[in-house]
């Protein structure tokens, strides 16, 4: 494993690189999230996620290279977490170091996580740091596993 991963703060010029990654049509479709346009992209990310202080989020970087983000927000009362790699970072063991890093440094416990049944490699990334399923739930057709991770390791 030669590759070093490293977060740091988001900075502006990341957006256009996060644009890209939600709109590989690879990742739309095993995360089955709908790319947005890039005028609802900008401003999803510079005023929820980037203008919300309570929103935890991080660039993930290899040897360098942006790579992805992991990101930590509130829905009511609950603090979900969620990321996404560009697909020339999956694989590799990437976010598996990445999602480590992230959860040393976001400590609210417990943390929710429900990725789409069917994206089995997001199921395993979370189980590997210990979330554990909770249930299934539907969203708009869709079925998702809502996992929890309860405890810092």
């Amino acid at each position: 494993m030669s590759d070093q991963v490293r977060l740091r703060d988001v900075g502006p010029a990341d957006l256009e690189v996060f644009f890209a990654h939600e709109h590989d049509p690879e990742a739309a479709r095993r995360s089955k999230f709908p790319p947005r346009p890039r005028d609802a992209f900008m401003t999803h990310w510079t005023t929820r996620v980037l203008g919300d202080p309570d929103v935890f989020v991080q660039a993930v970087t290899v040897s360098g290279e942006l790579a992805g983000n992991l990101v930590a927000w509130w829905d009511e009362d609950q603090r979900f977490l969620g990321y996404w790699f560009g697909r020339r970072y999956w694989g590799r063991g990437i976010g598996t170091r990445a999602l480590a890093l992230f959860l040393e440094r976001e400590e609210t416990r417990p943390l929710h996580a429900d990725p789409l049944l069917g994206n089995t490699a997001s199921v395993r990334l979370l189980e590997k740091h210990g979330f554990r399923r909770t249930a299934t739930v539907r969203y708009g057709g869709d079925e998702h596993v809502m996992l929890v991770l309860d405890e810092t390791r």
